[in-house]
């Protein structure tokens, strides 16, 4: 036998060498520091520093409020830390409110897990199925050759084809949910996108205007949805509160509200593209779009997609059906919706299933057999967005149910001694704080019911501080957890939370000098706040 030792079961299946250079106690401290340098990657470092934030608050901090606040706040920050350092993918980030809430005795599993899906879930998820339906059969790059076609320019002007987008974009949210809106329009806009090269090929121009097309999509969400009341949940929950709170005072109707909010909106809207134009349009963004862009060959294209078929016919019909049926579930208190039938139990995400249900019963008329959708086609559902949606649910609960939300209220109780010339700015900006970490109907239902006690304090009119308070809460424009349709945008992978962070901080601070501009001129003519309220 040549090789008796491998055939031996015990014998190391390595051949051992023993040299004397191995105990050499440098090198050994040289492969233990590579061995720790391999380990101490700045991504290593990113992972460890969320549970590291959580042990020092944990430890160090002291909350006037039950232990459960302070354990929150300690779990914000290590959410938080990971979202903002993508130190862990962002959809596992968005999953760990189901194990640190229970072990830190925030709350139980079964309530945490409730957060994971809820009526803007479903409302998400039935509008993603629609959504996937549009591009399966090309509809949003009909609307989207057709926007370009009207917006364009001849030559291309990329600021004038910013402002079509984003226009088409608000308009569309002053009707139906913001992030029924987003979904809607982000398919349009990324199929205006896809004429660009992706990846390496990509300059700097094509790649600052893909940027400035999503951000554009997802603010003018936010901003069309204050214009009218049914445009966003934060402005039927203020109408709410007006009405519990003061049932002799004039309600707020749906004209009265708009002729606040639309010139608000539109203000914010020109300061939107102002700052999008200046941060991501370069002189030279004509000379680096136009090749992709050119009308005749749009024209040609859109010629290509020929006459409508059934199949996109049908599509469209269920669409319009479901926005008219998210337009008119609850109008205004004087005029009840179609929800009134069913006394309030159906949501907008009712409606959302519903209509993303009849897409798998309608036939597309193209093979026997075959539906408008089947659940192949639904296999890119972006899960993600619905994971990172729950987080934001879930935290925004926790605040609530930890006390924590009750600590952050009294912190209000300085506003009293604020002057009356500086109190928009100053609950707008604290609201608008608020709503970065909390969904922003939690932020109204937080800050709102504080903002009338503060005001009965100060004998001022409530919706001094009221308006201010809950168009703040719409302000949540710093980071892809504020609402939903941040999320959506986020997803496109075209933007970046520093993205974000660059546009939305200076669009915050215009919608803040708005308001404040807006509040005691028009406001006072519109709401007549210079009148006291009993």
């Amino acid at each position: 036998m040549d090789h008796p030792i491998s055939d031996d079961p015990k014998s190391p299946l390595l051949p051992l060498h023993h040299h004397d250079h191995d105990h050499n106690p440098i090198q050994r401290a040289q492969s233990f520091l590579s061995g720790l340098k391999s380990i101490l990657t700045l991504k290593t470092l990113s992972v460890l520093l969320g549970p590291l934030l959580c042990t020092i608050i944990c430890l160090s901090v002291k909350l006037d409020g039950p232990v459960a606040s302070r354990n929150m706040l300690a779990v914000l920050v290590w959410v938080f830390a990971w979202w903002l350092t993508e130190a862990v993918p962002m959809p596992i980030t968005s999953m760990s409110p189901l194990f640190l809430f229970p072990l830190f005795g925030i709350a139980s599993a079964d309530d945490v897990a409730h957060s994971y899906m809820d009526d803007v879930i479903a409302l998400v998820l039935g509008s993603f199925i629609l959504a996937l339906a549009v591009e399966h059969y090309n509809i949003h790059r009909r609307l989207a050759l057709n926007i370009t076609m009207l917006f364009c320019g001849d030559p291309l002007n990329p600021p004038l084809l910013l402002l079509g987008i984003c226009a088409t974009t608000a308009f569309v949210s002053m009707w139906m949910h913001n992030v029924a809106a987003a979904v809607i329009m982000m398919p349009v806009a990324t199929g205006i996108l896809q004429r660009f090269p992706v990846g390496p090929d990509q300059s700097v121009a094509v790649s600052k205007f893909c940027r400035a097309v999503v951000l554009g999509v997802i603010y003018s969400t936010a901003i069309g949805g204050m214009s009218t009341l049914t445009g966003t949940g934060v402005n039927l929950i203020l109408v709410g509160m007006w009405k519990s709170y003061f049932p002799e005072a004039e309600p707020i109707s749906f004209s009265t509200w708009f002729f606040f909010g639309f010139p608000l909106a539109l203000l914010m809207f020109l300061a939107l593209w102002v700052i999008l134009c200046c941060l991501y349009c370069s002189r030279n963004s004509s000379q680096a779009l136009s090749g992709y862009l050119d009308k005749a060959h749009l024209k040609r294209e859109l010629e290509m997609l020929g006459p409508m078929v059934f199949a996109e016919k049908m599509v469209l019909a269920v669409f319009s059906m479901l926005i008219v049926l998210w337009m008119t579930r609850s109008i205004t208190d004087d005029i009840p919706g179609w929800g009134a039938l069913f006394k309030g139990r159906a949501g907008d995400g009712t409606v959302s299933v519903m209509m993303a249900t009849l897409l798998f019963i309608i036939p597309n008329k193209k093979q026997k057999g075959e539906k408008l959708m089947d659940w192949n086609k639904c296999k890119k559902l972006p899960w993600n967005i619905i994971l990172l949606l729950g987080a934001g649910f879930a935290i925004a609960d926790g605040v609530r149910t930890s006390g924590l939300a009750d600590i952050l209220s009294k912190a209000l109780d300085f506003l009293e001694a604020v002057p009356y010339f500086a109190i928009t700015p100053a609950v707008c900006l604290i609201s608008s704080t608020i709503t970065e970490f909390t969904s922003n109907n939690s932020t109204t239902t937080l800050v709102v019911p504080l903002l009338i006690q503060i005001a009965k304090i100060m004998h001022v009119n409530p919706l001094l501080l009221m308006v201010p308070g809950a168009i703040g809460a719409q302000f949540s424009f710093l980071l892809p957890t504020g609402t939903p349709s941040n999320v959506v945008g986020f997803t496109t992978g075209h933007i970046e939370i520093q993205d974000m962070i660059k546009t939305g901080l200076p669009l915050k601070i215009a919608g803040i000098a708005v308001l404040s501009l807006l509040m005691p001129t028009l406001g006072a003519y519109v709401f007549g706040t210079n009148e006291q309220v009993q």
